[in-house]
């Protein structure tokens, strides 16, 4: 039984748009400095009737900061992540529900821990990967004394050295991993009948085949919603990209950010940083946009 409450309705709503002004207020602020001209956006206040310089404002970002490879390499980035994440998930999840192995609740747990660990935490290690991926490799051979050994004999010193800065897969592999999408994957899973496992066994079908022809299907809208939480997060990635890639060419579109403000010194630009702000929000907000629908029902739907 549903009560009518219309002093609370009108509560609600007044919460909803309270919050709704809230969340918008970055953006329209950020929309309408990138309008002005230098002088009017460093006003106190600052009008807030949109200016005429939007599409100047536009220009002389897109150009001062390089963003046409930036977005390329943003994309190539965030869907690389994405897809990996979603591919990667999968497959662990798959194992930890379907599997019945020693340790697999222990393994599930050991990886939903690292939520506690974000990528902020563990960058000095992963760093140190990424620039020399055969690194703990060589570890291993100092401290068991191959390395010596080999040098004794043959008076050649091993030193393994393969780098992945400055290259898409060192953008994208370090991240791939995700305990989140372990977790979602998984209690998606759980809600599996048994009976369809039973089902696909006597009708013959292997675990691969059970995977992708019955799993990965009914798994679509949790798909859709993991790869655009992914791609959002990669795509404002800041800290990773800016540590990986030291070359210009290899930077992404919101690292490229940073070139639209002066340095100490120098006239705050802000109308022509807003504007680029703008032109690097744009992918994001298409892709919220196309996948909004299956990434609510891949949040709050449970398929049978």
């Amino acid at each position: 039984m549903i009560e009518r409450t219309p002093i609370l309705n009108l509560v609600t709503q007044l919460v909803l748009f309270v919050g709704l002004v809230v969340a918008l207020a970055p953006f329209v602020f950020v929309a309408i400095a990138a309008t002005h001209d230098l002088r009017d956006v460093n006003l106190v206040p600052m009008p807030l009737l949109p200016g005429h310089n939007f599409i100047d404002n536009l220009a002389t970002a897109w150009h001062r900061a390089g963003l046409g490879p930036k977005l390329v390499n943003s994309l190539i980035f965030a869907g690389g992540v994405a897809i990996g994440k979603v591919v990667v998930s999968a497959f662990t999840a798959y194992a930890i529900v379907f599997f019945r192995f020693p340790g697999r609740q222990l393994l599930f747990w050991s990886i939903f821990v690292t939520l506690m660990l974000p990528l902020e935490v563990r960058i000095v290690p992963t760093y140190a990967v990424a620039a020399n991926v055969l690194g703990p490799y060589q570890a291993i051979l100092d401290i068991t004394g191959i390395t010596s050994l080999v040098e004794a004999l043959s008076g050649i010193r091993l030193d393994l050295q393969f780098g992945l800065l400055n290259s898409y897969p060192g953008l994208i592999l370090p991240l791939v991993a995700t305990a989140t999408g372990t977790f979602l994957y998984r209690q998606f899973f759980l809600t599996l009948p048994d009976e369809l496992v039973e089902a696909a066994k006597m009708d013959g079908a292997g675990p691969i085949r059970f995977f992708f022809d019955i799993v990965l299907p009914l798994s679509r809208n949790n798909i859709a919603a993991l790869a655009t939480i992914m791609f959002l997060w990669a795509w404002n990635q800041y800290l990773w990209p800016l540590l990986v890639t030291t070359e210009p060419e290899h930077a992404t579109a919101v690292t490229a950010l940073k070139s639209l403000i002066p340095n100490e010194g120098g006239i705050p630009e802000w109308n022509v940083a807003m504007a680029g702000t703008l032109i690097v929000m744009l992918p994001t907000l298409i892709v919220v946009i196309v996948m909004q629908r299956w990434f609510v029902r891949g949040l709050i739907a449970s398929e049978k």
